[in-house]
């Protein structure tokens, strides 16, 4: 099975200039055993898949906010939005398939009915530059997610579908690093907006939106079951717990920091700190 895998992964190197799909992932090969006793990881994967499932709900409100500026706009649709709803649909099936008595369209519709509340345009920043630096934030979310997800993962499947969306998630940071290093020099933010507009991304992180979805997955598991701060805060202390070892400090904490155009001297102090104040907050 190992076998498989590592060829997969060869596969998908042989074409660096194509992106990977869905077919690259050899769902074939996942290995039940080895993930099915880990409520945990469940919860972790079944929840990236409801919220990558929904991408499409909160993309408008990023074409309308940029709209007259094509380059923005086109790769948010073409590219962005696509490859998000491909982590989606593969992490679906990937807890389709090595969960299969999970019914994941009955917990994802009462899910996404509920969610529609979070994703309106009132939330995003009044400067297209903040935004950028805004969305900067979020993919350094969600690149740390899946490289912690990959390196942590004991089924070989999991791990490198964790792999290839993490990649994606990386180059997504990339592009919305560049648009807003674009649209700092068109806007001018004042000094010292920036960091407000990361500081105000980065509590939203593990916040209501992070409640409502494992609200679902738990509640689809346990039919009748209450779902309070208490269990969702034990869901989350468990799922760190698991995966701790395998969060990327440095890189996180470097990828955040980027917006704020530190000069080097100011880098070489801020990322040791920044890595002791994260290894603090994420235990």
């Amino acid at each position: 099975m190992g076998e498989i895998v590592a060829d997969a992964r060869v596969s998908i190197r042989r074409h660096p200039g194509r992106s990977w799909s869905i077919d690259d992932i050899p769902w074939h090969a996942v290995d039940r055993s080895a993930i099915a006793g880990c409520e945990e990881f469940f919860y972790l994967v079944a929840a990236a898949s409801f919220m990558e499932w929904t991408t499409d709900l909160y993309t408008r409100n990023l074409i309308d906010f940029f709209a007259g500026d094509e380059e923005v706009t086109l790769w948010l649709e073409r590219h962005w939005l696509t490859e998000e709803l491909q982590h989606g649909r593969s992490l679906r099936r990937y807890v389709e398939t090595a969960w299969p008595e999970f019914d994941w369209p009955a917990a994802y519709r009462p899910f996404v009915d509920e969610f529609r509340a979070y994703c309106r345009p009132e939330g995003l920043e009044a400067a297209r530059s903040l935004e950028m630096a805004s969305r900067c934030v979020v993919e350094t979310g969600t690149a740390v997610y899946y490289t912690t997800l990959s390196r942590a993962s004991p089924e070989p499947v999991l791990a490198l579908l964790a792999r290839r969306i993490a990649d994606d998630e990386v180059c997504h940071y990339k592009h919305f690093y560049r648009f807003f290093r674009k649209y700092r020099e068109v806007e001018k933010p004042r000094p010292g907006t920036v960091l407000p507009a990361l500081w105000r991304r980065l509590r939203m992180t593990g916040g209501e939106d992070s409640f409502v979805v494992l609200k679902h997955v738990y509640r689809a598991t346990k039919p009748g079951a209450p779902f309070d701060k208490h269990i969702y805060r034990a869901l989350r202390r468990r799922g760190r717990r698991l995966v701790r070892r395998h969060f990327p400090y440095e890189m996180s904490v470097k990828m955040l920091l980027r917006p704020l155009e530190l000069g080097p001297g100011a880098q070489r102090l801020a990322v040791p700190l920044a890595e002791a104040v994260a290894r603090r907050l994420v235990p």
